[in-house]
């Protein structure tokens, strides 16, 4: 099962505001779709649906489906915010978030542009790199057609010989570590990009970084960001994929990570700095590897992290004090309060 060290501090409450009555607030949590991580999508919002109930609140659920929008605009079932809780396509890229502003409903989470933004991991590097300073390992981005157009064993040579490895092969777009390899033999990365292509048609090939890896969260409670402790992510073949993501078992998570604690500071600003740069708002999962040299590596942001029983956010927020219940209420009514001055 997962492992916890809980010697952080718990953080400082969010301020009190306008009273919100919770039994008369009705709260929509969209999950499901039809994305590869509709799953994990699923589990995410019904456990956040329920501390939210345990919360008090008038919790409903509905899947990304023919009838959400007709359900959004009916004045019998109008909610009066929404948590998207949608992994993967539709839920990041900004789609969703559109339609709940042309609906002119509260949601969670980051604007449209601002998703569109980070679901592109090669874009979100460069914004990164450029206007907030952070390291990011040096990487290409790939459609499948090069490889056909050029000739794949040609296109894999080049990649080996000037990028070296190991190297890390991912989908452009996506979650869940779903089609990403690491490769430490050349023999391997053929069949990485096979795999790499079944979940999207382009492919970013990065450069391994051996180090820590770390995710550190951040909420916006009125206003103030909350940087979590940074999570430590330890496996015992070193590779968190899909399965150790979404089932307990055999990976452990060290909160705060193992690290020393100026280390520790660098990553949560360095988190800061991409929530920041990035343009995001409310909630989001910044996930680095830190180099031999305690350098925080960027290595993607995340619009909707996973909030299921194996998930960091979660994880981080209980190791450093938090009650869940109490602080999913806190980021509701932030964004109620927000929208309301708006």
């Amino acid at each position: 099962m997962a492992k916890h060290i809980r010697n952080t501090k718990p953080q400082a409450k969010a301020k009190d505001s306008t009273p919100i009555d919770r039994a008369a607030t009705k709260v929509l949590v969209i999950c499901g779709g039809m994305s590869h991580e509709r799953d994990v999508s699923l589990a995410s919002g019904h456990r956040v649906g329920g501390y939210l109930e345990t919360a008090g609140f008038d919790v409903r659920f509905h899947d990304m489906d023919d009838d959400l929008l007709p359900y959004l605009g009916s004045p019998k079932t109008r909610p009066d915010i929404v948590w998207p809780l949608l992994h993967g396509a539709n839920g990041e890229d900004g789609s969703i978030r559109d339609i709940l502003e042309m609906e002119g409903l509260p949601y969670i989470g980051s604007r449209a542009k601002a998703s569109r933004t980070a679901w592109s991991k090669p874009i979100a590097k460069n914004v990164v790199r450029k206007l907030g300073g952070l390291s990011t390992p040096y990487s290409v981005t790939l459609p499948e057609s090069m490889f056909r157009e050029l000739g794949a064993k040609k296109v894999v040579d080049l990649l080996v010989s000037s990028l070296k490895l190991p190297l890390f092969v991912k989908p452009t777009m996506g979650g869940s570590a779903m089609g990403c390899t690491r490769v430490d033999k050349a023999s391997q990365l053929p069949q990485a990009m096979v795999d790499c292509f079944a979940y999207g048609d382009v492919a970013l090939v990065e450069r391994a970084v051996i180090g820590t890896e770390i995710s550190v969260s951040v909420l916006e409670i009125d206003g103030e960001p909350l940087a979590l402790p940074p999570l430590e992510v330890s496996t015992p073949d070193g590779d968190y994929d899909y399965e150790a993501r979404t089932t307990p078992g055999p990976t452990d998570f060290y909160v705060p990570a193992r690290l020393p604690e100026e280390t520790l500071k660098a990553a949560q600003d360095a988190a800061l700095a991409a929530h920041h740069t990035l343009g995001l708002r409310d909630i989001s999962r910044t996930d680095f590897i830190v180099d031999a040299d305690g350098t925080p590596q960027f290595l993607e942001s995340n619009v909707a992290p996973g909030m299921t029983a194996t998930s960091q956010l979660p994880q981080a927020a209980v190791a450093a004090g938090h009650h869940l219940p109490d602080l999913y209420s806190q980021l509701v009514e932030s964004v109620i309060r927000q929208h309301r001055a708006e």
